[in-house]
């Protein structure tokens, strides 16, 4: 749901509740949550106020929605990339470090929506942090695990500073303090990778 110059004529062509989504992932992008009204949103979407709550209950309960497409995409990155190199662990891993430089661009102008959200809300009870905290783990157990068939020495510890390299470097390209971001992520993700590889390993590269 990558908001564009689709406006206004995708509007009209959209379902109610797609439409909805549509105008929430552009106002909470651009605006952050806490300033967005349902109103805001129902005008950008065309519709009413009671059509909002006809499909979700509350205000929360749409941010948490957005969230979970947001968090699918990443997901389906994690897809994408074991579906395009099929037993080789180490270039997932780096398909995954790819998919993470070449959004960074975007981020410099919206930043990343899970950080923002996070500023945001801060009641860890409230639903949209629920969302981001089980996508967050899921995510990591999926990275434990590649690098884990990757053969690396500790895949636990390798996946943390993997995390902490691509959540770097969406922060730091949000607030500009570091240039080439994007490659100087790939170089470290290499670096990490090479420096847990098992020495009675094979070529991870190509063979996992």
């Amino acid at each position: 749901m990558e908001a564009t110059a689709r406006r206004p004529g995708r509007v009209a062509k959209l379902p109610p509740r797609e439409r909805i989504l549509d105008a929430a992932e552009e106002l909470f992008q651009s605006e952050g949550i806490r300033r967005v009204s349902v109103q805001a949103i129902a005008e950008r979407a065309e519709t009413t106020k009671m059509a909002i709550y006809r499909h979700f209950e509350t205000k929360d309960a749409l941010v948490a929605e957005w969230l979970r497409i947001v968090a699918a995409d990443y997901q389906a990155a994690f897809d994408r990339v074991e579906a395009e190199h099929p037993g080789r662990h180490r270039e997932q891993i780096l398909g995954l470090a790819r998919f993470i430089a070449e959004g960074l661009p975007a981020i410099s102008h919206r930043g990343c929506p899970f950080i923002n959200s996070l500023a945001e809300l801060p009641d860890r009870s409230h639903p949209a942090r629920r969302v981001i905290e089980e996508h967050k783990a899921r995510q990591t157990r999926r990275l434990v695990g590649m690098c884990a068939e990757a053969g690396l020495t500790d895949p636990e510890q390798a996946a943390a500073e993997i995390t902490f390299v691509l959540e770097g470097a969406q922060v730091s390209t949000q607030n500009g303090s570091v240039d080439q971001a994007g490659d100087r992520l790939m170089r470290t993700v290499e670096g990490i990778l090479d420096r847990y590889r098992s020495p009675l390993g094979a070529t991870p590269a190509t063979t996992g």
